[in-house]
């Protein structure tokens, strides 16, 4: 039995999307080089391997991604897939990349994002790390996205974030419909909770990013690993090692572990995993059909490695 579905409701709106996203960091050249051919096979894999959610941004190189996701998507019927993007910062023409939180700075990075990808409309947008702009999220930009999703421009308004406090937040004192999390509910943490006590209540869809924490989750804990984009710190290593030792016990990849462990929570819609080659997509969506035993998890929570009240597939 897969873990992996083809349609899942985002939220209270009418999208539907695969539980697995594709996220385009990587097709943006931000950590190796990917040439266009390379990024355009990679969209068009996950198509192939039905995954419809394609997430983006203006930061992920300097515009890069959106371009080559227009590209990639460009004669495929508009009602095969929901792309989401970001707004918060701007794309300057020298590749600088600046937070602008005005009203002007919104919009051109909105109407900038849509001639990059070739669209018209996009289903979801995120406000993009507002950590240090909570008022201008909720006064200024979060207005300018709703007038944008009662003119049926947008579907969908969420925020895209590494921590769930402010999303939590958000989601009771504005008309949210989903949140992009990153790194805050995988088999090394779960203190995201009660941010998804607050969206189920709420009907507010979750999206999940950095389920490997920055790569620790998908390379194990050797020298170098990263966690939360910077070296892993000793006792991160240290619990890394104890939850890899449980999954060789039971014969378990860790990387399949934590993909499959961070769909497994009922608020979560959809895991929205980076790829930079057709492989990895095919990786990513293989993990998702493993059959793992209940052993597993078993053994983790006794180990204190996973919390007692969370779900496990």
């Amino acid at each position: 039995m897969t873990l992996f579905k083809q349609s899942v409701q985002v939220g209270k709106t009418k999208l539907q999307v695969s539980s697995l996203g594709l996220g385009t960091v990587p097709i943006g050249k931000m950590y190796v080089p990917v040439s266009d051919e390379q990024a355009v096979a990679t969209v068009r894999t996950a198509l192939d391997q039905g995954i419809t959610l394609f997430d983006t941004a203006p930061l992920y190189g300097a515009g890069l991604s959106e371009r080559r996701l227009g590209m990639a998507l460009a004669e495929v019927p508009r009602d095969r897939y929901v792309l989401a993007t970001k707004v918060g910062r701007v794309v300057e023409l020298d590749g600088s990349v600046h937070f602008d939180w005005t009203r002007d700075g919104i919009l051109r990075s909105f109407d900038e994002s849509m001639q990059r990808l070739k669209l018209e409309r996009i289903d979801i947008v995120h406000i993009h790390d507002p950590d240090e702009h909570y008022r201008e999220a909720l006064d200024v930009v979060f207005p300018i996205l709703a007038d944008l999703r009662s003119q049926g421009v947008i579907k969908a308004i969420g925020a895209g974030m590494n921590q769930w406090q402010m999303e939590a937040d958000f989601a009771r004192n504005a008309d949210f419909d989903c949140f992009l999390l990153a790194g805050r509910y995988t088999l090394l943490e779960q203190g995201a909770l009660p941010l998804f006590d607050v969206c189920q209540q709420k009907r507010i869809g979750i999206f999940l990013g950095g389920v490997y924490n920055s790569g620790i989750l998908a390379t194990g804990a050797q020298p170098g690993a990263k966690y939360n984009y910077a070296d892993a710190p000793p006792e991160i290593l240290e619990r890394a090692r104890r939850i890899q030792a449980v999954c060789a016990r039971h014969d378990v990849p860790l990387n399949v572990a934590a993909l499959q462990f961070s769909l497994a929570h009922p608020a979560v819609t959809a895991l929205v995993v980076g790829a930079g080659s057709p492989d990895e997509v095919k990786a990513n969506r293989a993990a998702l059909d493993q059959p793992l035993p209940s052993a597993l998890w078993e053994e983790l929570k006794r180990e204190g490695l996973l919390r007692d009240e969370v779900p496990t597939p």
